[in-house]
């Protein structure tokens, strides 16, 4: 998903289901991380992807709770 799509989507969810999402995102990054050590992954650069996605997430939820 592209990160203006990402975006769109991030504001279209609650604060629950941002929460939720983010705590799937990081398992997700864990999981892709603990593969890339032990082997090899088709596209190490998919954690890069993640990585920020979990920081968008991050980003959204304490805008949010600043606006609150």
């Amino acid at each position: 998903m592209k990160k203006k799509e990402f975006n769109i989507k991030l504001n279209g969810l609650t604060i629950e289901e941002l929460k939720e999402l983010l705590s799937n995102t990081q398992g997700a990054l864990d999981k892709m991380k603990m593969n890339h050590r032990t082997a090899e992954i088709e596209n190490p650069l998919e954690i890069r992807t993640v990585r920020r996605n979990v920081a968008r997430i991050q980003t959204e939820l304490k805008k949010r709770e600043l606006q609150a």
